[in-house]
C-alpha cells in the first residue's frame, strides 16, 4: 500500500507519461493526375489512392502526411529518403522493381490514346507514326510512345501539361493511363480516346529497397481492404462515377 501511495505522488507531481507520439508516413504523389491524385479546391489533395492510403494508414497504425511532387522528382525524393513512400498510380514495372520495393498490386489499367474531338485521322496507336505525341515524363506512357515509328515526342512534367498541348495543337495526340485520361475527358471536354488499351499494368505503392516492414503492413492492410469491400467502394466513388 505504501509503495501504491509513493508511486501515486509521484505521479501527481510529475505528471503521468505521456504516450508514444503518433508514427507519420510521408508519402509522395503527383497531384495532377485525376481520378488518383489531384487538388481538390480547398479539400487538398483528394483521389483515389489518397483514400486509399489514408485506410492502410488507418488499418497499420500510422498517420499519412501527403507531399505533393512531380512525378519524376518524387522518385528522386524517395531514393534520398525525402519520402517513405510513393502512392501515384504508378505502375509496377521490372526496371523499377529493381530500384524500388513495391507493394503488392491494388489496381489493374492501361494505356490509350487520346485526341482532340475534332481529329478524323487518327482511330488507333497504329495511325500515330509520324505523329507528335505528348506524354507525362517518366511513365510508361513515354515508354509506349516510342514504339511508335518516326513519332516526334515531347514529355512533359505532369499530364496536366500533355492534355493542354494536345488541346492547343501542339500535339496530335497523348498516350497515358486509361482511368485518368478517361478523367480529364470527362472533365474538360474537347478529347476523346481511340481504340483498345495498349498494355497491361498494374499500379503499387513504392518505397525504399530496405523498408520490408513497411510493405509488410501495407500489404496486409491491403489484403484487409481488399477482402472487406473497401477496394470496390474506392472504384465505384473515383473510377466508375468519378468525384468532382
Amino acid at each position: 500500500m505504501r509503495q501504491l501511495l509513493v508511486m501515486l505522488c509521484l505521479i501527481v507531481a510529475c505528471g503521468a507519461p505521456e504516450a508514444p507520439s503518433s508514427r507519420v508516413v510521408v508519402v509522395a504523389t503527383d497531384a495532377t493526375y485525376r481520378p488518383f491524385e489531384y487538388l481538390g479546391d480547398e479539400r487538398g489533395i483528394v483521389g483515389y489512392d489518397i483514400d486509399l492510403f489514408r485506410a492502410i494508414g488507418k488499418r497499420a497504425g500510422f498517420e499519412v502526411k501527403f507531399v505533393n511532387q512531380p512525378f519524376v522528382g518524387a522518385l528522386a525524393g524517395l531514393e534520398t529518403g525525402t519520402y517513405e513512400a510513393i502512392i501515384s498510380a504508378m505502375t509496377i514495372t521490372a526496371e523499377r522493381a529493381e530500384t524500388f520495393l513495391f507493394s503488392d498490386p491494388y489496381y489493374d489499367a492501361g494505356q490509350i490514346v487520346a485526341i482532340r474531338d475534332e481529329t478524323v485521322d487518327i482511330a488507333s496507336f497504329e495511325d500515330l507514326p509520324g505523329r507528335k505525341i505528348g506524354v507525362q515524363r517518366g511513365t510508361t506512357g513515354a515508354m509506349k510512345a516510342k514504339e511508335a515509328p518516326g513519332a516526334e515526342l515531347t514529355e512533359y512534367d505532369s499530364i496536366d501539361l500533355a492534355f493542354m498541348a494536345l488541346g492547343n495543337g501542339t500535339v496530335d495526340a497523348v498516350i497515358n493511363d486509361e482511368p485518368t485520361s478517361r478523367s480529364i475527358a470527362a472533365a474538360r471536354g474537347g478529347f476523346r480516346l481511340v481504340g483498345d488499351t495498349l498494355t497491361e499494368e498494374q499500379y503499387g505503392i513504392a518505397m525504399r529497397k530496405d523498408a520490408q516492414e513497411l510493405a509488410a503492413e501495407i500489404n496486409a492492410a491491403l489484403t484487409d481492404l481488399r477482402a472487406d469491400g473497401t477496394l470496390d467502394s474506392l472504384h465505384a466513388k473515383w473510377i466508375a462515377a468519378p468525384a468532382e
